[in-house]
């Protein structure tokens, strides 16, 4: 009879730990960029209808413009919408490559916040940085009109994941590299990352902020999750 209790009592704690994963909890699972990919196609696609409809209608949904607080929720819409199908594919592909291994360790809720949270901080930098430049008579930089993309976003990714490796973590713990160091270094690194996408129609201001703010949370380690033993994953 103890037996039995014992077998039945062990067998309801492994099936309430395993309907526990389901609340975003979860480590190491790739499910988040296959939601985002379902994420882009949704909304590229909504796009697209949107235009059919009007140009403005769809710079209202999915275009974040300066002023931000004429249509807010650009800031959150802009981060999946896309230019076009090569704007939606290239993005879609450096997700899968550079989001895989960050999605695999860390939750998924972690994953999708860091994405939004980064992308639009990018896209934001992006507006607020050129209008202001572009007030500086001597600057003569053009102000943003509109911007959209995973760009940011996916920098960000990259960032940390360059940060966050095993490698540049082993080195960070076996070197004492000072902090302001380690900040020059990383603002260097995202100056010649961003220098070397650009092109016509980039937002490189977005692809600088989202690299760099990557660049921070990888050393930082903002989407660690501690393992069993107390060792936690890393990228």
């Amino acid at each position: 009879m103890s037996r039995r209790s014992r077998s039945r009592s062990q067998s309801g704690t492994y099936l309430g730990s395993d309907s526990s994963t389901d609340d975003g909890s979860r480590e190491g699972s790739s499910s988040p960029i296959v939601e985002l990919l379902i994420v882009f196609v949704v909304v590229f696609v909504a796009q697209q209808v949107a235009a059919i409809i009007g140009i403005g209608v769809m710079a209202g949904l999915f275009v974040l413009a300066p002023p931000l607080t004429t249509n807010p929720w650009t800031i959150v819409t802009s981060v999946y919408a896309h230019g076009g199908l090569g704007h939606l594919v290239s993005n879609s592909l450096a997700l899968i490559v550079f989001g895989w291994p960050v999605a695999r360790a860390t939750t998924r809720l972690r994953f999708h916040t860091f994405f939004l949270v980064t992308g639009a901080i990018a896209g934001i930098s992006q507006i607020v940085l050129t209008n202001v430049a572009s007030s500086a008579p001597l600057l003569g930089v053009p102000g943003t009109e509109g911007v959209l993309g995973a760009s940011g976003a996916v920098f960000a990714l990259l960032g940390y994941l360059i940060a966050s490796n095993r490698l540049s973590t082993g080195l960070a713990s076996f070197v004492d590299v000072p902090q302001w160091l380690a900040v020059v270094v990383f603002v260097g690194l995202a100056i010649a990352v961003t220098l070397a996408t650009g092109g016509p129609g980039v937002a490189l201001l977005a692809h600088f902020t989202g690299f760099l703010l990557g660049l921070l949370a990888g050393r930082a380690r903002v989407l660690h999750v501690g393992g069993s033993g107390g060792r936690g994953s890393r990228v």
